[in-house]
């Protein structure tokens, strides 16, 4: 950091397992990744290639290779596992992944129908030769899941070799453990919390509001994703108390007291 400050609470360093902050990269140039990592490598754990992109992005083993020289964990979109999987071509899929020089993966089935039993047997097979990330939640609006089964889809998915379960939100953020004008599901998120460890769910959380919830509801390590590459930043000062929407998260009550308006 560039200065003290009291009463900032710690955030552990990286690499890290939990307060994981994970950037959606939607197709950045060699250059704006650069830009990017020169001012946010410190602060972010894991670059997500979103949907589809990374089969339209320019010079992307450059772009992967960048990101692995600043210590992240980078995978692709699960929209394209999807993808594949919906023209049968799983193998291929492992093929691309491992060309890529990539050691995650994300298996979802947001987008598809796809028995749970067969995603475990995906998830099974690549967390063999690699770090798996599953997404739990359907990308289509109006579609709820039960809480319970949430909750058991989460918990196989781990069992299965998931070293982190995704809580679906989109880029929008307005579908999965979010209602249509953004607002969390609490019960949902409550329900699953009570079951699962926190630090083993990532919550996709694009829109500020979502972030701050999420923050003052299980702290400043909460794990958090789909973060606009220049969210980054503000991320972080949302997560430490200096920015207006946590400001007084951390400071001790005789302080804020006297300072609250």
């Amino acid at each position: 950091m560039n200065f003290e400050l009291p009463f900032i609470p710690e955030r552990p360093v990286r690499p890290r397992n939990n307060g994981l902050t994970m950037m959606m990269d939607k197709g950045l140039s060699i250059r704006e990744t650069e830009d990017f990592l020169d001012a946010s490598a410190e602060l972010t754990d894991i670059v997500k290639l979103g949907f589809g992109t990374s089969y339209l992005t320019k010079d992307l083993k450059a772009k992967i290779k960048l990101y692995h020289e600043n210590d992240m964990k980078v995978y692709l979109g699960g929209t394209l596992f999807e993808a594949f999987i919906a023209r049968n071509m799983f193998d291929d899929y492992r093929k691309l992944i491992s060309s890529l020089g990539l050691e995650c993966c994300e298996v979802s089935d947001g987008s598809i129908h796809l028995e749970h039993d067969r995603k475990l047997e995906y998830i099974s097979k690549l967390a063999k030769d690699f770090t798996v990330l599953s997404e739990v939640g359907s990308k289509e609006e109006g579609i709820l899941i039960a809480p319970g089964k949430w909750v058991k889809m989460m918990d196989t998915e781990l069992r299965a070799g998931s070293w982190k379960v995704i809580a679906e939100a989109r880029e929008s953020g307005n579908v999965g453990i979010y209602r249509p004008n953004g607002t969390a599901h609490v019960v949902l998120v409550n329900k699953i919390l009570a079951k699962v460890k926190s630090e083993d769910i990532l919550w996709e959380a694009p829109q500020k509001s979502q972030q701050v919830w999420f923050i003052k509801l299980i702290g400043p390590n909460v794990n958090l994703g789909n973060i606009a590459y220049d969210d980054v930043i503000p991320l972080e000062t949302l997560r430490i108390g200096l920015r207006g929407d946590t400001f007084f998260e951390y400071l001790p009550e005789e302080i804020a007291a006297a300072v609250r308006p």
